[in-house]
């Protein structure tokens, strides 16, 4: 089920690309530079988002955001394999079949950030959920956007109105950007590593170009 890269013997099937990072890294202007790469490719693909992605995962996005919600570390990461699940079945795995290319606004690389480093879950626990839930299924391409600290604080603190992580303290984002850097650093080939903290057309130059050497490698392997 896992699809590292597409091979000669599954080279129908799309591509999975997800974008994560701390809040605050900028991975909206990057989501768009990649929207416009397939459009000028002519590529199949479809934009979606976690938690969310269908009419379920919007419904519990929108609870588990609600800065009124009052719920344990417990129930808020299982409630994210929930839309996780739903989100599999309805939206990535059926779009991967069919040929086309899915790029994820967050992923579960964000669950064992958020939910493991920031909320102190042990990782075991989210692994086992991972495994029950994906079943082998990763990302060919997590682009993982980093910033420091200081820049994401400031970030979040000129834009919109906070949502319910966003209201967290520095001590819970330095957990989970640590979180980020380990699991990029536990698998390398899976990621790119993106110092988002420069100009933002630098930034989409190397999300782009991350992602069209997927491509190149992924046809590299269906020739081979």
């Amino acid at each position: 089920m896992k699809p590292s890269t597409n091979t000669s013997a599954n080279a129908k099937r799309g591509l999975f690309i997800s974008l994560d990072g701390i809040d605050g890294a900028g991975k909206t202007t990057h989501l768009q530079a990649i929207q416009a790469w397939f459009e000028q490719q002519d590529l199949p693909f479809v934009m979606t988002r976690e938690p969310g992605g269908t009419p379920l995962g919007e419904s519990l996005r929108a609870l588990l955001l609600d800065p009124a919600t009052d719920i344990s570390n417990e129930t808020e990461c299982l409630l994210m394999f929930a839309a996780r699940q739903q989100h599999l079945q309805d939206v990535i795995l059926p779009a991967l079949a069919q040929g086309t290319h899915v790029i994820s606004d967050r992923f579960t690389d964000a669950t064992f950030a958020y939910q493991g480093g920031g909320r102190g879950l042990p990782w075991h626990q989210i692994e086992a959920l991972e495994t029950w839930v994906q079943a082998g299924l990763q990302p060919d391409l997590t682009l993982l956007l980093d910033v420091p600290l200081e820049v994401s604080m400031g970030r979040i603190e000129k834009s919109r109105e906070k949502d319910r992580f966003e209201q967290e303290q520095a001590d819970f984002f330095t957990r989970v950007r640590s979180a980020y850097q380990q699991r990029a650093l536990a698998a390398p080939a899976r990621y790119a590593l993106i110092d988002a903290h420069r100009d933002k057309a630098v930034v989409s130059a190397d999300v782009v170009a991350a992602v069209a050497q997927l491509f190149d490698h992924a046809r590299t392997d269906a020739q081979a």
